[in-house]
């Protein structure tokens, strides 16, 4: 396949998943349209690599992952990440649940083996899905091997919908709030202490000319803050495991709080969409691993254990968000990121909020409740308690 071929076809995609999306005023996510037509794709004629042969490899989307969270988390304030405990203990609580029925409920319908090979993929990224792949290859259980690898693979079909579904009744409920008077979001609390959005310049630069600050100059400066957390990772590696993802978001709040970067750099390089565009198709590319012989094999303990996991999920992040004051839609939103985290979350939760209102405001008052615990929640959920599990899981598996 030509190179245009493959660009067109899957920027293609990209573009019927936003159409929809927004035709049903996001109640069906562009994510899981996309998801869907990829998986068609794959099935009949798309090369295995039409993501790669796009132009899209992993080591640029990798790149584009470092340089995208540590824009996000020029979002956010110092104040609001310190805010987001509740958001923390929610969804750690959401794992706990998956975690208790399926050791449970879950061991009866299936043997302890599958349910452990299982559970860290279920909760996280594609880090715990290889890792518990590979616990299961050495154990000699090949078929959960590639039970791990499904279940990364498919489990956004449950959350991109469920998601959806819980962000836009609780931005109907907000906005509810909003217009009548009695709430208002801790971005129009701060507005005098923040510097404005439509600010260009950051602080630390307010006397460096206009002309010198160019696109290439933002991305520089951006690039510099993500290089910074990369390093932290690997310098604290001797101590602790930290993902330089989770570093480059708390990076990209301190840059940003401290005025050497401005609001959403990329959005002012004007690369944003293409780099959310080129980390989207990466996500995708994932689903080619999900043959229709795959599927058929492994069924029913896929769905089964999905099932009962969002069920935990749902009960005990519910619980615990109704003793925190978190509303329960709030609540299973934040702990449904474990099911595809970032970009998903941004992109899913960015929809909901266009669809519920043309008033800026009224957005940014949105984006204010529901942005950051879901930023927060998907890399406390895919890049750390997600890695944790495999390692613990794993072991268990191995001295069985």
């Amino acid at each position: 396949m030509e190179q245009m071929t493959a660009f067109v076809l899957v920027t293609g995609i990209l573009y019927i998943g936003d159409v929809v999306s927004a035709k049903t005023k996001a109640w069906v996510s562009s994510v899981f349209v996309c998801a869907v037509l990829f998986v068609i794709g794959y099935w009949t004629f798309f090369p295995e690599n039409i993501v790669e042969i796009a132009g899209i490899p992993p080591v640029v989307a990798t790149l584009l992952m470092y340089l995208l969270i540590t824009n996000m988390g020029t979002l956010l304030s110092i104040r609001e990440l310190v805010n987001q405990w509740k958001t923390i203990v929610v969804t750690l609580s959401g794992i706990v649940g998956i975690i208790i029925l399926l050791l449970t409920a879950g061991t009866v319908l299936f043997d302890l083996e599958t349910v452990l090979v299982a559970v860290p993929p279920l909760v996280g990224g594609v880090v715990s899905s290889l890792i518990m792949s590979e616990a299961a290859q050495t154990a000699g259980l090949t078929s959960l091997s590639v039970l791990a690898i499904l279940i990364y693979v498919m489990q956004g079909f449950a959350g991109y919908p469920l998601t959806s579904i819980m962000l836009k009744r609780e931005g109907q409920r907000m906005l509810k709030k909003y217009r009548a008077g009695t709430w208002q979001p801790l971005v129009e609390q701060e507005a005098a202490e923040q510097v404005s959005s439509s600010e260009e310049i950051p602080q630390l630069f307010a006397k460096v000319p206009e002309k010198y600050h160019t696109d290439f100059s933002r991305i520089f400066r951006l690039g510099l803050v993500a290089l910074l957390a990369y390093y932290c990772s690997v310098w604290a590696a001797a101590i602790v495991t930290i993902s330089p993802f989770v570093l480059c978001l708390f990076f990209g709040v301190v840059a940003s709080s401290v005025g050497f970067l401005e609001k959403q750099p990329l959005k002012k390089a004007n690369s944003f969409g293409f780099a959310i565009l080129a980390l989207m198709l990466f996500i995708f590319d994932g689903l080619k691993k999900a043959t229709p012989e795959m599927l058929e094999e492994l069924f029913l303990p896929m769905i089964g254990i999905i099932v009962i996991g969002v069920v935990g999920m749902y009960l005990f992040s519910a619980i615990v968000g109704k003793l925190l004051g978190v509303s329960p839609e709030m609540s299973f939103a934040v702990s449904l990121t474990a099911l595809y985290g970032f970009p998903a979350d941004y992109i899913i939760t960015n929809e909901v909020i266009q669809s519920l209102t043309d008033d800026e405001k009224e957005r940014a008052a949105l984006t204010s409740h529901m942005l950051p615990p879901m930023l927060v929640a998907g890399f406390v959920t895919v890049t750390i308690v997600s890695v944790i599990l495999a390692g613990i899981f794993s072991s268990i598996l191995l001295n069985l």
